[in-house]
């Protein structure tokens, strides 16, 4: 008897400890196994998504744009909603830069500009960075460091380029990124590209120069700093997208992580070089005279600009970069049409050559990263198939 109710409260013991671990499997959400008198099986209780996902990303399948989770619709609905989105917001975008710039003594304040852009950025990254879960920083101090002095030189020298250029001049140079991108990649890491990345770099070339030299013949202000500093930005923002995204997947940071610390950075060093040249207080002074045209049209310029590339990274997650391009694409060409309808500048046909050469080098370029994906026919292909066209008509007309 003694020994008998001895192993029954053994077996009550190892019944409570099982029954204690499957109950603390299954609050860690790992497995639950289960024990029955006739058989045995196994149960996995999987936990619910904001218990157990990265609070970077909610789910693998959900892409959330401004609070709209797109995930909730189809194929269809989510390619007309992020189109809409890139062009609405960037073709603002675009209009409120040249507006500002068009205000009379403007041109002079691009880096006061970019100060202004900076903070405004650096508010809204740290408006997202409250709404996740983890606020914690990921990334080193030294590379935001690096970071913020390449994101400095590329929109603080495009802004200040248009003190010197047209704007659909800019743009058609800010189109042209491959063109720094494979120098780079010759000259640092000895690449080998292919005849068609030589050829999207040679039409684009071809292109700018063209336009470049049709703006110098019409613009009555054409000044070659302009293209200087436009071309020092697109080597910054050739590099920054390689620096950005090693350092993004090394440490796992936040999208909005990388706004916050970037900008803020940022408008530290540009705040400290207008100080040093003197360069702060005419600019406060001016706009302090013209709040609505600078100060507001500067704020919704930045908003605009931090809420197109929230839509453009959901268009590269669902669609691929591929379709993000030819859209982007599309968008900038319609920015430079809207430009010339709503400000007035001198018309020549050569921007619109040169204009078609520069887009034929981005198609080239896009099809060379995706030759697996897009199949032209060949020239061979072509005449060997209009050759057997011509046999088959000749035999329909002997018969």
């Amino acid at each position: 008897m003694g020994a008998t109710g001895s192993d029954r409260g053994h077996t009550e013991k190892e019944g409570q400890k099982e029954d204690n671990n499957s109950t603390e499997c299954s609050k860690l959400g790992i497995m639950d196994l289960k024990f029955t008198s006739s058989r045995k099986y196994i149960s996995i209780s999987i936990p619910s998504k904001s218990q157990t996902m990265s609070p970077h990303i909610k789910s693998v399948d959900d892409v959330v744009v401004l609070g709209m989770n797109l995930s909730k619709f189809n194929k269809p609905t989510q390619f007309f909603i992020c189109v809409s989105g890139v062009f609405m917001f960037y073709l603002i975008y675009g209009y409120l830069q040249e507006l500002i710039f068009s205000v009379e003594g403007f041109k002079a304040f691009g880096w006061y500009l970019t100060l202004v852009q900076f903070g405004f950025y650096s508010i809204f990254g740290l408006i997202e960075l409250q709404l996740i879960q983890d606020k914690r920083r990921r990334i080193p101090g030294k590379t935001y460091m690096i970071i913020a002095f390449l994101t400095v030189g590329t929109m603080g020298l495009s802004n200040t380029s248009l003190g010197y250029l047209n704007y659909p001049t800019q743009v058609i140079f800010k189109c042209c990124k491959l063109i720094p991108v494979m120098i780079g990649g010759v000259f640092i890491q000895g690449k080998r590209y292919n005849i068609a990345d030589v050829s999207a770099a040679l039409c684009m070339s071809l292109g700018l120069i063209w336009f470049t030299l049709a703006d110098s013949t019409v613009a009555p202000n054409f000044n070659f700093t302009g293209v200087v500093l436009i071309s020092l930005a697109l080597c910054a923002d050739a590099v920054i997208g390689n620096v950005q995204e090693k350092a993004m997947k090394l440490h796992n940071g936040s999208n909005s992580e990388m706004v916050l610390y970037s900008y803020s950075i940022g408008f530290v060093y540009i705040l400290f070089g207008l100080i040093c040249t003197s360069g702060l207080s005419p600019a406060v002074t001016f706009c302090s005279k013209h709040p609505v045209q600078t100060y507001g049209y500067a704020f919704l310029f930045s908003l605009t600009g931090y809420f197109g590339i929230s839509f453009v990274l959901a268009l590269i997650k669902i669609f691929g970069a591929l379709l993000a391009v030819t859209v982007t694409t599309g968008r900038k060409a319609m920015t430079i049409v809207l430009s010339f309808l709503f400000f007035a500048k001198p018309f020549t046909l050569q921007y619109v050559w040169s204009g078609l050469l520069v887009v034929l080098g981005i198609f080239l370029n896009v099809y060379s990263k995706n030759m697996d994906k897009i199949k032209l026919p060949l020239l061979h292909g072509l005449w060997k198939k209009n050759v057997e066209e011509r046999k088959t008509r000749t035999l329909s007309q002997t018969v």
